[in-house]
This record gives structure tokens, C-alpha cells and sequence, in this order.
């Protein structure tokens, strides 16, 4: 199977703050740095560095893209079906607290200049039955999911950032929603324990398989078959930025290598847990052999 990550590609600034900047506030930050992001690109670098076979499709700008088309091939993706377009790199500024968690501003730049014919050439190179993952960083997504269901691939959704035009995506094309406790609460659109939305999720959508995650909760997986609980593994955190974009990538690349849900997960919380432990987002991705070698 080979897997198909179409989605953003972003230059990362970081900024270390005590806390994150209010409304009307002016906040010096203790450290700058720079990363190659974009929630496309970590889940494609977490998902070769977990042994899949991965091509990335999407977008960079010709004057600064060439960082983030290094960050996947030294990572082992496919680059050959990213377009270098005369325009800025999506980008992101991110603030990390001393607690280790963020916020997030994107600019799409290149992400959000994705044509049809694009996806229809980009197609054109998969098959039936092979997994494209996709997530809400890029425009044109109704016409990729639509065309790549009917073409028979298995669709895999992380909703994020959420927002309303999620509502109108075709989401009856979804094979694996992957999604955490305020993406599954607004898709739900009700309130409840975060452990119930899995099943919510199930019963509005019977015919695909949810993961919900839940941060130091760990996770839930449920199908009309089965309800796995995965607990998280307790590290210090230091920068959550990735620590979903590598769950993702982990859990996907198991499934797809044969494993079952159970190990799948474990796999995945255990890259996770690794992740958070280090600054920045696709350098924080582990490897396949310090997750293995994870105690």
C-alpha cells in the first residue's frame, strides 16, 4: 500500500513565551527558532520515519521552499509531486509556554493554491485501495476527497484547524477520522465527556473508524467491531507542536505495515511521547528505532 500525504507545507517560527500574549499585550519571547512545519508535512515525515512508504503532494513557494523539500527527502518521502509555485511558503507562528503547550497563527501562502488539475495529475500516480491523508491546511478539499473516494483510496481525516468548512466536506468518503477532544466535540457539535465523543462520532459516521485523542488521556479507537483504550505515556513536555501530526503518521504507517489496532496505538503514543519531549515539530518526529527502543 502506498500512502499519500496531501497537504500543507510550512517555515515554523517559534517563539518561547512565560505565557501566551493577551489582547492589547506587547510580550518579548526568551527564544527564537526556526523549523519546517505544516501539519502535511510533519504527518508525512512521521509516517516514513515509521517505514511507510510516503509521497507528499502540495505546495511550496519557488524563493523558500527548498528547506521544507529537504526536511521530507532526508525523512525519506516522494517529493517529486510537490509544485514550487511563484509565491510565499505557508508559514506559522507558534508560541510554546513554560508548560510546554502552544498556539498557532498560519498563513497559507503556496498551501492554499492547489488546483484541480493538480489533484487530477497527483491522482492519476495511486490506486484503489491505497491511503490518502489529508488534514484542512490546503484549499480545494472537497474536490480531492470526492475525487479520490470515487476513485476507490482509503481517506484518512485529521480536521484540523477546525472550522466550518469541515461541515461541508464530503465526509462520507472517510475512512479514519483523527481527531482530538475540541475537533471531535465541534464535528459533534454537543457537549459531553470527552470519552463519549468516539462513540458519538461512530453512530453519525457507522462506516468508518474514529481515533480520538485526548492528550495525557491517551487515546480511543472504536469501529463496529471493536473499542481499543490507549493509555499515554507520562514524559516531560517541552513542545506539544507535533505530538498529533506524529500519533498520526505512527498510527497510520502500523496499519498500514499489517499491525493490528492495539499495536498500532501503542506504536503511535509511544512516537508521541518522544515527540513532546523535544523542541520544534517535524525535527521532534523519532525515528522507528528510538520509538522501538522506548521504555
Amino acid at each position: 500500500m502506498k500512502i499519500l500525504c496531501f497537504g500543507s507545507l510550512n517555515l515554523d517560527k517559534v517563539y518561547s513565551v512565560t505565557h501566551f500574549v493577551r489582547a492589547g499585550e506587547t510580550l518579548s519571547s526568551t527564544k527564537m527558532q526556526e523549523f519546517c512545519g505544516g501539519k502535511g508535512l510533519n504527518q508525512s515525515v512521521a509516517l516514513a520515519r515509521a517505514g511507510a512508504e510516503t509521497y507528499h503532494a502540495g505546495c511550496v513557494g519557488q524563493a523558500d521552499g527548498e528547506p521544507l523539500l529537504a526536511m521530507l527527502r532526508s525523512s525519506g518521502v516522494d517529493t517529486t509531486l510537490v509544485r514550487m509555485l511563484p509565491c510565499p511558503s505557508g508559514h506559522a507562528i507558534i508560541q510554546v509556554n513554560e508548560q510546554g503547550q502552544n498556539c498557532i497563527l498560519l498563513y497559507g501562502g503556496a498551501n492554499q493554491e492547489v488546483t484541480k488539475e493538480q489533484i487530477d495529475a497527483v491522482l492519476e500516480q495511486f490506486q484503489p485501495g491505497d491511503m490518502l491523508v489529508l488534514q484542512n491546511e490546503i484549499n480545494n478539499l472537497p474536490y480531492l476527497m470526492e475525487t479520490a473516494g470515487k476513485k476507490g483510496m482509503e481517506i484518512v481525516l485529521n480536521p484540523s484547524p477546525m472550522n466550518d468548512a469541515i461541515l461541508k466536506l464530503p465526509l462520507e468518503y472517510v475512512r479514519y477520522f483523527i481527531l482530538n477532544e475540541v475537533e471531535a466535540r465541534d464535528l459533534c457539535a454537543e457537549e459531553g465527556p470527552e470519552e463519549a465523543f468516539a462513540d458519538k462520532l461512530l453512530r453519525r459516521f457507522p462506516n468508518s473508524k474514529i481515533v480520538l485523542t485526548l492528550g495525557s488521556k491517551g487515546s480511543i479507537y472504536v469501529d463496529q467491531k471493536q473499542r481499543v483504550i490507549q493509555p499515554a505515556y507520562r514524559v516531560e513536555a517541552v513542545d506539544t507542536t507535533a505530538a498529533g501530526d506524529t500519533f498520526t503518521g505512527y498510527f497510520l504507517a502500523g496499519i498500514a505495515g499489517g499491525m493490528d489496532v492495539k499495536a498500532a496505538l501503542q506504536q503511535a503514543a509511544k512516537a508521541a511521547a518522544i515527540a513532546v519531549s523535544r523542541k520544534g515539530a517535524a525535527p521532534s518526529i523519532p525515528t522507528l528505532e528510538e520509538t522501538q527502543a522506548f521504555r
